[in-house]
Protein backbone atom coordinates (compact mmCIF):
# COMPACT_ATOMS: atom_id res chain seq x y z
CA UNK A 1 0.00 0.00 0.00
CA UNK A 2 1.20 3.50 -0.65
CA UNK A 3 1.78 5.91 2.16
CA UNK A 4 0.37 9.31 2.88
CA UNK A 5 2.70 12.14 3.97
CA UNK A 6 1.80 11.30 7.55
CA UNK A 7 3.01 7.76 7.02
CA UNK A 8 -0.34 6.05 7.59
CA UNK A 9 -1.58 3.50 5.02
CA UNK A 10 -3.73 4.83 2.23
CA UNK A 11 -7.29 3.46 2.56
CA UNK A 12 -8.27 0.80 0.08
CA UNK A 13 -10.30 2.14 -2.85
CA UNK A 14 -13.99 1.24 -2.53
CA UNK A 15 -16.10 -0.17 -5.28
CA UNK A 16 -17.20 2.29 -8.03
CA UNK A 17 -20.35 3.13 -6.14
CA UNK A 18 -18.37 4.75 -3.35
CA UNK A 19 -15.67 7.33 -3.94
CA UNK A 20 -12.10 6.31 -3.23
CA UNK A 21 -10.64 8.37 -0.42
CA UNK A 22 -6.87 8.69 -0.46
CA UNK A 23 -4.82 9.75 2.51
CA UNK A 24 -3.44 12.91 1.16
CA UNK A 25 -5.10 14.43 -1.73
CA UNK A 26 -8.06 16.25 -3.16
CA UNK A 27 -10.78 18.76 -3.57
CA UNK A 28 -14.27 17.53 -4.08
CA UNK A 29 -16.73 18.83 -6.60
CA UNK A 30 -19.47 19.41 -4.09
CA UNK A 31 -16.88 20.58 -1.60
CA UNK A 32 -18.46 18.36 0.98
CA UNK A 33 -15.91 15.72 1.78
CA UNK A 34 -12.23 15.00 1.49
CA UNK A 35 -9.44 12.52 1.69
CA UNK A 36 -5.86 13.49 2.34
CA UNK A 37 -4.34 14.99 -0.76
CA UNK A 38 -7.66 15.45 -2.34
CA UNK A 39 -10.85 16.87 -1.11
CA UNK A 40 -12.92 13.86 -0.66
CA UNK A 41 -16.53 13.21 -1.20
CA UNK A 42 -19.43 12.98 1.16
CA UNK A 43 -18.29 9.71 2.77
CA UNK A 44 -14.73 9.89 4.09
CA UNK A 45 -12.66 6.92 5.20
CA UNK A 46 -13.72 5.56 8.60
CA UNK A 47 -10.62 7.00 10.30
CA UNK A 48 -10.86 10.43 8.71
CA UNK A 49 -11.09 13.55 10.81
CA UNK A 50 -12.83 16.30 8.91
CA UNK A 51 -12.38 20.02 9.09
CA UNK A 52 -14.43 22.67 7.39
CA UNK A 53 -13.59 24.94 4.49
CA UNK A 54 -11.50 28.07 5.00
CA UNK A 55 -13.50 30.57 7.14
CA UNK A 56 -12.74 33.54 4.89
CA UNK A 57 -14.67 32.01 2.01
CA UNK A 58 -17.52 31.14 4.34
CA UNK A 59 -17.66 34.75 5.42
CA UNK A 60 -18.20 35.77 1.82
CA UNK A 61 -21.46 33.86 1.59
CA UNK A 62 -24.58 35.81 2.56
CA UNK A 63 -26.84 34.35 5.19
CA UNK A 64 -29.50 33.79 2.55
CA UNK A 65 -27.10 31.43 0.77
CA UNK A 66 -26.20 29.27 3.76
CA UNK A 67 -27.62 26.15 2.15
CA UNK A 68 -25.60 26.77 -0.99
CA UNK A 69 -22.51 27.46 1.06
CA UNK A 70 -22.88 24.17 2.89
CA UNK A 71 -23.28 22.37 -0.42
CA UNK A 72 -20.08 24.05 -1.56
CA UNK A 73 -18.12 23.30 1.57
CA UNK A 74 -14.78 21.55 1.38
CA UNK A 75 -13.50 19.31 4.10
CA UNK A 76 -10.06 17.86 4.34
CA UNK A 77 -8.92 14.76 6.12
CA UNK A 78 -6.26 15.73 8.63
CA UNK A 79 -3.11 13.67 8.76
CA UNK A 80 -2.76 11.51 11.83
CA UNK A 81 0.37 13.31 13.08
CA UNK A 82 -1.21 16.75 12.91
CA UNK A 83 0.71 17.83 9.82
CA UNK A 84 -1.21 19.41 6.91
CA UNK A 85 -2.98 16.72 4.93
CA UNK A 86 -1.62 16.03 1.49
CA UNK A 87 -4.35 14.05 -0.12
CA UNK A 88 -7.23 16.39 0.45
CA UNK A 89 -9.53 17.38 -2.35
CA UNK A 90 -12.11 19.98 -3.29
CA UNK A 91 -15.64 19.46 -4.51
CA UNK A 92 -17.45 21.20 -7.32
CA UNK A 93 -21.20 21.08 -7.71
CA UNK A 94 -22.26 17.84 -9.35
CA UNK A 95 -24.73 17.54 -12.19
CA UNK A 96 -22.90 19.56 -14.82
CA UNK A 97 -23.94 18.90 -18.39
CA UNK A 98 -21.78 16.68 -20.56
CA UNK A 99 -21.06 19.24 -23.25
CA UNK A 100 -17.71 19.81 -24.90
CA UNK A 101 -14.97 20.87 -22.52
CA UNK A 102 -13.75 23.87 -24.51
CA UNK A 103 -15.39 27.22 -23.90
CA UNK A 104 -14.72 30.78 -24.96
CA UNK A 105 -14.65 32.01 -21.37
CA UNK A 106 -11.92 34.56 -20.70
CA UNK A 107 -9.88 33.40 -17.72
CA UNK A 108 -8.85 36.53 -15.83
CA UNK A 109 -7.17 34.43 -13.14
CA UNK A 110 -4.22 33.38 -15.30
CA UNK A 111 -1.01 35.01 -16.45
CA UNK A 112 1.71 34.19 -18.98
CA UNK A 113 4.37 31.80 -17.75
CA UNK A 114 7.98 32.88 -17.92
CA UNK A 115 10.42 31.04 -20.17
CA UNK A 116 12.30 29.99 -17.03
CA UNK A 117 9.28 28.22 -15.57
CA UNK A 118 8.41 26.51 -18.84
CA UNK A 119 11.97 25.25 -19.31
CA UNK A 120 12.13 23.98 -15.72
CA UNK A 121 9.25 21.56 -16.36
CA UNK A 122 11.66 19.40 -18.39
CA UNK A 123 13.49 18.11 -15.33
CA UNK A 124 16.77 16.28 -16.12
CA UNK A 125 16.46 12.50 -15.95
CA UNK A 126 19.42 12.36 -13.56
CA UNK A 127 17.56 14.61 -11.12
CA UNK A 128 14.39 12.53 -11.39
CA UNK A 129 16.32 9.32 -10.82
CA UNK A 130 18.02 10.86 -7.81
CA UNK A 131 14.67 11.78 -6.27
CA UNK A 132 13.08 8.39 -6.94
CA UNK A 133 9.73 7.68 -5.31
CA UNK A 134 9.65 9.16 -1.78
CA UNK A 135 7.48 7.19 0.65
CA UNK A 136 5.76 10.45 1.62
CA UNK A 137 4.08 10.71 -1.80
CA UNK A 138 0.91 8.75 -2.52
CA UNK A 139 1.09 6.35 -5.46
CA UNK A 140 -1.52 6.18 -8.22
CA UNK A 141 -4.13 3.51 -7.51
CA UNK A 142 -4.43 0.55 -9.84
CA UNK A 143 -8.03 0.19 -11.02
CA UNK A 144 -7.86 -3.53 -11.69
CA UNK A 145 -9.24 -2.98 -15.18
CA UNK A 146 -7.31 -4.82 -17.88
CA UNK A 147 -8.57 -2.70 -20.77
CA UNK A 148 -6.51 0.34 -21.69
CA UNK A 149 -8.70 3.35 -22.51
CA UNK A 150 -7.61 4.91 -25.79
CA UNK A 151 -8.34 8.09 -27.68
CA UNK A 152 -9.68 8.35 -31.22
CA UNK A 153 -6.17 7.92 -32.62
CA UNK A 154 -5.54 4.70 -30.69
CA UNK A 155 -3.15 6.14 -28.11
CA UNK A 156 -3.71 5.64 -24.35
CA UNK A 157 -5.96 8.41 -23.08
CA UNK A 158 -5.08 10.40 -19.96
CA UNK A 159 -7.76 12.58 -18.37
CA UNK A 160 -7.48 15.35 -15.78
CA UNK A 161 -10.39 17.10 -14.08
CA UNK A 162 -9.68 19.99 -11.73
CA UNK A 163 -10.23 23.68 -11.04
CA UNK A 164 -7.98 26.68 -10.65
CA UNK A 165 -9.25 27.66 -7.18
CA UNK A 166 -8.35 24.23 -5.78
CA UNK A 167 -5.04 24.13 -3.80
CA UNK A 168 -4.71 20.37 -4.21
CA UNK A 169 -5.09 20.68 -7.98
CA UNK A 170 -2.47 23.43 -7.81
CA UNK A 171 0.02 21.05 -6.21
CA UNK A 172 -0.72 18.08 -8.45
CA UNK A 173 -0.55 20.06 -11.72
CA UNK A 174 3.16 20.63 -11.24
CA UNK A 175 3.83 16.89 -11.03
CA UNK A 176 1.52 16.12 -13.94
CA UNK A 177 3.25 18.69 -16.13
CA UNK A 178 6.71 17.34 -15.26
CA UNK A 179 5.62 13.75 -15.90
CA UNK A 180 3.79 14.46 -19.16
CA UNK A 181 6.73 16.54 -20.43
CA UNK A 182 8.66 13.25 -20.63
CA UNK A 183 6.15 11.91 -23.16
CA UNK A 184 5.23 14.99 -25.19
CA UNK A 185 5.10 18.77 -25.41
CA UNK A 186 2.80 21.41 -23.94
CA UNK A 187 1.92 24.68 -25.62
CA UNK A 188 0.19 27.70 -24.09
CA UNK A 189 0.41 26.64 -20.47
CA UNK A 190 -0.44 29.59 -18.25
CA UNK A 191 0.28 30.53 -14.67
CA UNK A 192 -2.33 30.79 -11.95
CA UNK A 193 -2.80 30.28 -8.21
CA UNK A 194 -5.32 28.65 -5.94
CA UNK A 195 -7.96 30.68 -4.14
CA UNK A 196 -6.62 33.09 -1.58
CA UNK A 197 -9.53 32.21 0.73
CA UNK A 198 -9.19 28.43 0.69
CA UNK A 199 -6.99 25.87 2.40
CA UNK A 200 -3.31 26.52 1.55
CA UNK A 201 -4.20 29.94 0.08
CA UNK A 202 -2.62 31.37 -3.05
CA UNK A 203 -0.66 28.23 -3.96
CA UNK A 204 1.26 29.13 -7.12
CA UNK A 205 0.76 26.76 -10.02
CA UNK A 206 0.02 26.20 -13.71
CA UNK A 207 -3.28 26.03 -15.55
CA UNK A 208 -4.11 23.63 -18.37
CA UNK A 209 -6.94 25.87 -19.54
CA UNK A 210 -6.35 26.93 -23.14
CA UNK A 211 -3.27 24.73 -23.50
CA UNK A 212 -2.55 21.95 -25.99
CA UNK A 213 -0.48 18.82 -25.63
CA UNK A 214 1.08 16.72 -28.37
CA UNK A 215 2.69 13.30 -27.92
CA UNK A 216 3.42 10.26 -30.10
CA UNK A 217 2.64 8.04 -27.12
CA UNK A 218 -0.46 9.33 -25.28
CA UNK A 219 -3.44 11.64 -25.58
CA UNK A 220 -4.10 14.12 -22.78
CA UNK A 221 -7.44 15.78 -22.08
CA UNK A 222 -7.62 18.43 -19.36
CA UNK A 223 -10.71 20.08 -17.90
CA UNK A 224 -10.42 23.11 -15.61
CA UNK A 225 -13.98 23.45 -14.36
CA UNK A 226 -13.65 26.84 -12.67
CA UNK A 227 -11.33 29.81 -12.21
CA UNK A 228 -9.96 31.15 -8.92
CA UNK A 229 -12.21 34.20 -9.26
CA UNK A 230 -15.36 34.37 -7.16
CA UNK A 231 -18.57 35.28 -8.94
CA UNK A 232 -21.04 35.80 -6.14
CA UNK A 233 -20.91 32.72 -3.91
CA UNK A 234 -19.16 30.43 -6.41
CA UNK A 235 -16.16 30.43 -8.70
CA UNK A 236 -16.54 31.44 -12.33
CA UNK A 237 -17.14 28.35 -14.48
CA UNK A 238 -14.69 27.51 -17.25
CA UNK A 239 -15.13 24.05 -18.76
CA UNK A 240 -17.54 21.12 -18.46
CA UNK A 241 -16.60 17.42 -18.67
CA UNK A 242 -17.84 15.47 -21.68
CA UNK A 243 -20.18 12.51 -21.34
CA UNK A 244 -17.20 10.14 -21.57
CA UNK A 245 -15.32 12.06 -18.89
CA UNK A 246 -18.38 12.08 -16.67
CA UNK A 247 -18.52 8.30 -17.07
CA UNK A 248 -14.96 8.02 -15.75
CA UNK A 249 -15.83 10.27 -12.84
CA UNK A 250 -18.89 8.17 -12.03
CA UNK A 251 -16.85 4.97 -12.14
CA UNK A 252 -13.74 6.01 -10.21
CA UNK A 253 -14.59 9.31 -8.51
CA UNK A 254 -18.21 9.01 -7.43
CA UNK A 255 -17.74 11.56 -4.64
CA UNK A 256 -16.62 14.19 -7.15
CA UNK A 257 -13.15 14.83 -5.73
CA UNK A 258 -10.64 17.00 -7.54
CA UNK A 259 -8.02 16.76 -8.76
CA UNK A 260 -9.09 13.64 -10.61
CA UNK A 261 -6.50 12.03 -12.85
CA UNK A 262 -7.24 8.92 -14.91
CA UNK A 263 -4.39 7.14 -16.66
CA UNK A 264 -5.98 5.15 -19.50
CA UNK A 265 -8.50 3.48 -17.20
CA UNK A 266 -5.63 1.57 -15.55
CA UNK A 267 -4.62 3.93 -12.75
CA UNK A 268 -6.35 6.81 -11.01
CA UNK A 269 -5.36 9.60 -8.69
CA UNK A 270 -8.05 11.38 -6.69
CA UNK A 271 -6.60 14.36 -4.91
CA UNK A 272 -3.03 15.56 -4.61
CA UNK A 273 -0.24 13.06 -4.00
CA UNK A 274 1.52 15.41 -1.57
CA UNK A 275 0.56 18.31 0.65
CA UNK A 276 0.31 21.79 -0.91
CA UNK A 277 2.00 22.96 2.29
CA UNK A 278 5.32 22.25 0.55
CA UNK A 279 4.61 25.09 -1.89
CA UNK A 280 3.31 27.69 0.57
CA UNK A 281 4.97 31.08 0.28
CA UNK A 282 6.91 30.17 -2.86
CA UNK A 283 6.61 31.96 -6.19
CA UNK A 284 6.27 29.99 -9.42
CA UNK A 285 9.88 30.89 -10.25
CA UNK A 286 11.09 29.55 -6.91
CA UNK A 287 9.14 26.33 -7.32
CA UNK A 288 10.46 25.91 -10.86
CA UNK A 289 14.05 26.49 -9.74
CA UNK A 290 13.75 23.91 -6.96
CA UNK A 291 12.65 21.21 -9.39
CA UNK A 292 16.28 20.75 -10.45
CA UNK A 293 17.52 20.36 -6.86
CA UNK A 294 16.85 16.75 -5.82
CA UNK A 295 17.49 17.59 -2.17
CA UNK A 296 14.81 20.27 -2.00
CA UNK A 297 11.42 19.59 -0.43
CA UNK A 298 9.81 20.82 -3.65
CA UNK A 299 11.68 18.31 -5.82
CA UNK A 300 11.00 15.48 -3.37
CA UNK A 301 7.28 16.19 -3.60
CA UNK A 302 6.83 17.22 -7.25
CA UNK A 303 9.57 15.21 -8.96
CA UNK A 304 8.80 12.19 -6.80
CA UNK A 305 5.13 12.30 -7.76
CA UNK A 306 6.09 12.92 -11.40
CA UNK A 307 8.14 9.72 -11.32
CA UNK A 308 5.16 7.77 -9.98
CA UNK A 309 2.91 9.20 -12.69
CA UNK A 310 5.52 8.59 -15.41
CA UNK A 311 5.83 4.94 -14.34
CA UNK A 312 2.07 4.49 -14.55
CA UNK A 313 2.00 6.11 -17.99
CA UNK A 314 4.95 4.03 -19.23
CA UNK A 315 3.13 0.87 -18.18
CA UNK A 316 0.20 1.69 -20.49
CA UNK A 317 2.36 2.77 -23.45
CA UNK A 318 4.19 -0.55 -23.71
CA UNK A 319 7.15 1.06 -21.92
CA UNK A 320 7.61 3.77 -24.50
CA UNK A 321 9.60 5.90 -24.93
CA UNK A 322 12.72 3.99 -23.97
CA UNK A 323 14.22 7.19 -22.56
CA UNK A 324 11.66 6.88 -19.75
CA UNK A 325 11.18 3.12 -19.48
CA UNK A 326 14.91 2.35 -19.42
CA UNK A 327 15.25 4.14 -16.09
CA UNK A 328 15.81 1.75 -13.18
CA UNK A 329 13.78 4.19 -11.08
CA UNK A 330 10.76 3.92 -13.37
CA UNK A 331 11.08 0.13 -13.55
CA UNK A 332 11.14 -0.10 -9.76
CA UNK A 333 8.05 2.10 -9.43
CA UNK A 334 6.21 0.01 -12.02
CA UNK A 335 6.82 -3.00 -9.80
CA UNK A 336 5.42 -1.11 -6.82
CA UNK A 337 2.37 -0.22 -8.90
CA UNK A 338 1.84 -3.85 -9.87
CA UNK A 339 2.20 -2.97 -13.54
Amino acid sequence: MSKSPSGSPRPARPSPKSKPTSNNKNSSRSRTGASTGVRTRPTPAPTARLRTRHPVLTALIPVGLVVAAIAAMVVVKAAGNGNPSASASSHLAAGRSSSATATATVDSGTTKLSAQVLAALSVPATTLDSVGSPSSDVLPTKTGTATTLKGADGKPLITYIGAEYCPFCAAERWAMAVALSRFGTFENLSGTHSSDSDEFPDTQTLSFYGSTYSSPYVDFQAVEEATNQLNGSSYQALQTPTAAQNALIAKYDSQGSIPFFDIANRYVITGSSFSPQVLQGLSRSQIAADLANPDSAVAQAIDGTANDIAAAIASVTGNQPSSVASSATIAAIEQKLGA
